[in-house]
């Protein structure tokens, strides 16, 4: 049934009137915390440069009719770390993104990211930030408990906090951190022996990253955030390309994902802000991009020179769009977006 059918609108919109409730008290909370509400451009030079990051290409025809690629960008992040380059110390943006290749319950190709930045503050002030959006969401929404697909989850419980190489230890039977370099960089072999000792299918053509998602969204994703949130903490380093190195650990960075019920809510970072190591990180991404799919997308050198002008800084990107799902008890994206691609 379409979403513009009289009575599937008359059904979902209950849902999507509690989406705008969430929103203005959202904004309210940061602006409460002295946050600015920015809008970063939607058009970008580059969309991000992760290997699996997929974006939607079109061109810009100046007044002088030449044709110059830009995209849809995949996340406002380069364009809100320059206004911190800029002097901005703390801004949020309810922005609209794009992601080609995604769809299904939990994805779109167009949704809502809610990200926002500290400056001058750690990763711990994000993850208190990130925990705080979903208490007021479940409250706002008057929502007891979070539930997806017959999984409940507490929004207002005290969150478990698990290291990667300790979710991997408990999840997966892995030991993480022996497949990885003083440099943080994964040993393929090493971590292909454990995984199949431990009864996981990967292929010999499965690189470290490769076999390092299957496990994670196989063995790990779905026992998070079960009665209560988790926050998965200290990725490694060659998982985290825009995440600063761990002052504890040189295999590990600074980067944490929320989960509720098995449901990834939001990513964040101790940014990184130094251009030479960001550029070899994303030059190494493009380099897999280009082997796997035979495509690579350029690096915004404007952002790399922010970089280097950027404060010390922490940033969140949270998906608005599965916080709203799991707090209004929607069964899927689409049921939470008011023009859901059909």
């Amino acid at each position: 049934m379409a979403w513009w059918d009289a009575q599937n609108h008359a059904d979902r919109r209950p849902l999507l009137l509690k989406r705008g409730r969430l929103k203005t008290a959202i904004r309210g909370h940061f602006e409460a915390a002295g946050f600015t509400e920015v809008e970063c451009g939607a058009l970008v030079v580059s969309p991000g440069n992760e290997t699996h990051l997929h974006a939607f290409e079109t061109a810009w025809t100046g007044p002088d009719r030449a044709s110059r690629p830009l995209y849809l960008h995949t996340s406002p992040e380069f364009a809100a770390k320059k206004l911190l380059a800029a002097g901005e110390t703390r801004i949020f943006d309810f922005a609209r993104v794009f992601r080609n290749h995604e769809r299904g319950r939990l994805h779109a190709p167009e949704f809502t990211m809610l990200e926002w930045y500290r400056a001058g503050e750690d990763y711990e002030a994000v993850i208190a930030d990130t925990l705080a959006v979903m208490r007021l969401a479940a409250d706002v929404a008057e929502a007891k408990e979070f539930f997806y697909r017959g999984v409940a989850c507490d929004p207002r419980a005290e969150a478990d906090r698990l290291t990667v190489a300790q979710a991997f230890t408990h999840h997966a039977g892995i030991d993480l951190l022996a497949t990885l370099s003083p440099q943080g960089e994964g040993d393929g072999d090493a971590l292909r022996s454990r995984a199949r000792r431990g009864g996981i299918d990967v292929s010999d053509d499965d690189d470290w990253s490769d076999m390092f998602a299957k496990i994670l969204t196989l063995r790990v994703e779905p026992r998070l955030g079960i009665e209560r949130p988790c926050i998965l903490y200290e990725y490694p380093v060659c998982e985290a390309a825009l995440a600063r190195v761990s002052p504890r650990d040189g295999r590990v960075a600074e980067r944490f994902e929320l989960y509720a019920c098995g449901v990834e809510l939001a990513n964040g970072f101790g940014e990184l802000t130094d251009p030479a190591a960001q550029r070899a990180r994303f030059e190494k991404e493009m380099d897999k991009k280009s082997r796997v799919y035979l495509k690579r997308y350029p690096l915004d050198e404007e952002f790399l020179q922010a970089l280097a002008h950027m404060p010390p800084a922490s940033g969140v990107a949270l998906g608005f769009d599965r916080l709203v799902m799991l707090a209004a008890g929607a069964p899927n994206i689409d049921s939470v977006l008011w023009t859901p691609l059909a």
